[in-house]
């Protein structure tokens, strides 16, 4: 395959748009983390995500020579590795924070659940894709939401609510662009209404509080409620033009908790103020933009599944995490995109991204050798 041809179908406004996202929060993990020394070097965070960014940007360029449509008879074996992956953390994983999400290999910490966002977007859009011509009730729409279904409780054993919402709203984006009925949708609704006291029962204690505190973060100021309380009064205390970097006082101070991590966005709102906050949301709308426009002129339905799974997956990821910092949304643990550290999250966000370029370059019928 000609490298030339590969570099001349790139969509590099979308890869514009990730870089920057994911500059923009080197920048603010070596902000968040500098005066935490960790290791004999206190950019340790920033240089393990520079280093697992570039290595990601690798593997993305050489993964276009492999066409994504291959992956659709994958998808049945990808599902039951995603399976085993999830049991097996169950067994063999370690615990951070309250939840057995983690397994140790050598020296790097994976999460499972992170990559599982991936599978389940390839094995939802197969499974959707070869029984689409008979999706036209509610009842046909069954099995779909039970092979969703069954996943979706291995995560929330972990406990992790914000994956399992993710594989949730993957549903819900693939639901829509499969033409799903405004009176199944209120089927849904009640269903979800009637079922709402038993799904409360099955949420942890610290869960529960999480959603008592979103209706009331004076509830526990110095608990549950502190991490909401300290995001809005950095996101506040950045108002136009930000405090300037290295120079936040709720992040350099250590007030608030998580700022490399789920709270990045408070520390770019108290460093980079509305104006700085304003251009990164731009940015992502860019990524939104440009997955949509992939997912409408693919060339095949599994391309156009497959590019609004991950659509979908990129705004709830965007929409929750900006809207738990600025206090409108509970508290989930879901990272945003490009921007949070870890190497879980951000391989998975690569590799998907990767995926959306593969589905943009055979667009244009690119031929390979």
């Amino acid at each position: 395959m000609e490298i030339g041809r590969i570099l001349k179908r790139l969509d590099y406004v979308l890869l514009f748009a990730v870089l920057a996202l994911t500059a923009i929060g080197i920048t603010l993990i070596g902000s968040a983390t500098h005066i935490n020394l960790v290791s004999e070097d206190r950019y340790w965070y920033v240089q393990r995500q520079s280093m697992f960014a570039v290595l990601n940007l690798i593997f993305i360029f050489f993964s276009l020579r492999f066409d994504y449509r291959l992956l659709e008879d994958m998808s049945k074996r990808l599902y039951i590795f995603n399976l085993v992956m999830l049991f097996a953390v169950m067994f063999l994983g370690h615990s951070a924070l309250g939840a057995q999400r983690w397994i140790q290999i050598g020296p790097v910490s994976i999460q499972p659940s992170e990559f599982s966002k991936i599978i389940m977007i390839v094995a939802l859009s197969a499974f959707i894709n070869a029984r689409l011509d008979d999706l036209d009730s509610f009842w046909s729409w069954l099995p779909v939401f039970g092979y969703v279904l069954v996943p979706f409780l291995l995560v929330m054993k972990q406990p992790d609510l914000g994956t399992a919402l993710v594989f949730a709203a993957i549903l819900l984006g693939l639901m829509i662009i499969c033409g799903f009925k405004k009176k199944f949708f209120a089927r849904l609704f009640g269903i979800g209404v009637v079922s709402a006291p038993l799904l409360w029962m099955v949420l942890h204690d610290y869960q529960k509080m999480r959603l008592k505190v979103f209706l009331d973060p004076g509830l526990e100021p110095q608990g549950a409620g502190y991490h909401v309380i300290q995001s809005m009064i950095a996101i506040g205390s950045g108002m136009l033009s930000g405090k300037g970097l290295f120079l936040g006082t709720q992040s350099q101070l250590n007030f608030l908790p998580e700022n490399h991590t789920d709270f990045i966005f408070a520390v770019a709102g108290e460093e980079f103020g509305f104006i700085g906050t304003t251009i990164i949301l731009l940015l992502y709308l860019v990524v939104i933009y440009r997955g949509l426009n992939i997912a409408m002129n693919a060339t095949d339905d599994f391309g156009t599944l497959l590019a609004t799974g991950i659509v979908s997956m990129f705004v709830f990821h965007v929409l929750v995490n900006v809207g738990m910092t600025a206090g409108i949304m509970p508290v989930t643990g879901v990272p945003l995109p490009f921007m949070s550290y870890g190497v879980s999250s951000l391989t998975t966000n690569m590799v998907l991204i990767g995926l959306l370029l593969n589905i943009n370059m055979r667009q244009q019928k690119l031929t390979f050798k």
